[in-house]
């Protein structure tokens, strides 16, 4: 079994990677071009926030079994786990994937494995890696083995995920792909697919593209819903008891480093043959307005001109600090673009990111005319609205996380998305 690994990307999933490896025996060596992010995993400092990460980050230092520093060294396996963003046009930024590619060439030897994790449009393996790794010499499918394994975990779960999920591995030959199911089997308690590179590489893209467009339905059902009177949550309760029905639910946005960029490769690739996509894609970059909106709506019908709204929530999901692609950002911009004064606030987000942000709960909502709900964070649920005295007791809860009743009972006028009526 392999002894070495060199792991390039320490950030969401790229640490969480190196660490499960590293706990299972594996020397890992953690590459970062962040110094600072570096330094913090030397010094057993988490820059990232996951459950169970700190435990599994320290027992892997401490044990020796994981280093990190900013450059590269040789190793039996090399894991890319690098950001593949979209540019402001909608096109794949796969530069991250290419200069990563093209650090581990002089560390190259005969026999290594190279996989890369990050999700990427199909043909990027063929095209962007496979014309950088030749640069080493050596010949690509006898001497040096390569494979594309994307990573298929949320973020607040990961661990639970790395482990037991299945797991889809693309070779660019069968050796390539044997070996990499070799590698994973040390923890991977999930079925493992073995295909060719870039079958792997469009069934992740898939994969978020499916839940995007189920988005962007349960999105525009919410509109709907609101015109018939209709509480949409409700109505997709019950839909969803059809064995054969599952509609994901409505939101201000769709966020993440995944489902709110993968579908977009699909459209660059796919021009007039991925409509039906690009239109979903529209409707989920289209909520934020929606919600400000709604927002600026709910104001005016309580005689509120302008106002102070506290925007509650800045990740992209519930209980994580990770704010890629967060609908948030969007929905503030078309906030202040609209002339409301807005102050945020994110229990999960310890130093201020962005700048409506502040630390302090009660800063954000005491002299508030409405609070705008947009990330389902258990600390949202579970406070008490008896304790929150803003200007005006006006709540619109945009991921139905809160408890109506509750918020009613202590004199609120509670909003929800995907329901036009104040119950």
């Amino acid at each position: 079994m392999t002894k070495t690994m060199c792991v390039i990307g320490l950030g969401y999933i790229g640490l969480p990677t190196a660490v499960t490896f590293a706990n299972h025996g594996v020397k890992v060596h953690g590459v970062d071009i962040n110094p600072n992010a570096v330094r913090s995993i030397q010094e057993k400092k988490l820059h990232i926030e996951e459950p169970g990460l700190q435990e599994r980050l320290n027992k892997a230092v401490d044990e020796g079994y994981l280093t990190a520093s900013t450059t590269p060294k040789e190793a039996d396996v090399f894991i890319i786990s690098v950001p593949s963003p979209i540019n402001p046009d909608k096109t794949a930024n796969l530069e991250y994937v290419r200069e990563a590619t093209k650090s581990i060439v002089p560390y190259l030897r005969k026999g290594n494995l190279v996989i890369l994790e990050s999700t990427v449009p199909p043909k990027t393996v063929e095209r962007v890696m496979i014309p950088e790794l030749i640069q080493s010499g050596l010949d690509i499918g006898t001497e040096l083995f390569v494979a594309h394994s994307p990573e298929r975990v949320i973020p607040g779960r990961i661990f639970e995920e790395l482990v037991n999920n299945g797991r889809i591995i693309g070779g660019i030959n069968k050796k390539s792909a044997e070996m990499t199911k070799e590698l994973y089997q040390l923890f991977v308690k999930g079925p493992i697919h073995l295909t060719d590179a870039t079958t792997a590489e469009l069934v992740k893209v898939m994969e978020n593209t499916y839940r995007d467009v189920n988005i962007a339905f349960a999105n525009e059902l919410a509109k709907l819903a609101e015109d018939l009177d209709v509480n949409i949550w409700e109505a997709i309760h019950y839909a969803n008891f059809h064995p054969r029905v599952n509609i994901h639910f409505p939101g201000p946005g769709v966020g993440g480093h995944c489902i709110a960029v993968d579908p977009w490769f699909l459209v660059e690739l796919g021009g007039e043959k991925a409509q039906m996509i690009h239109l979903a894609r529209t409707i989920n970059d289209g909520m934020p307005l929606f919600t400000a909106q709604k927002t600026q709506k709910i104001l005016n019908e309580n005689n509120i001109a302008g106002g102070k709204v506290a925007v509650l929530g800045l990740a992209f999901k519930g209980n994580v600090d990770d704010m890629r692609e967060s609908p948030s950002l969007e929905v503030i911009h078309e906030l202040q673009q609209l002339g409301l004064e807005v102050v945020s606030f994110d229990p999960h987000i310890k130093e201020n990111k962005h700048p409506t942000q502040t630390q302090n709960f009660e800063e954000a909502v005491n002299d508030a005319d409405m609070l705008l709900v947009l990330t389902d964070h258990k600390e949202f649920k579970e406070y008490n609205p008896l304790s929150i005295t803003p200007k005006n007791k006006i709540v619109l809860d945009t991921k139905n996380c809160l408890d109506r009743e509750k918020w009613k009972e202590a004199g609120f006028q509670f909003y929800l998305l995907g329901d036009a009526k104040n119950k």
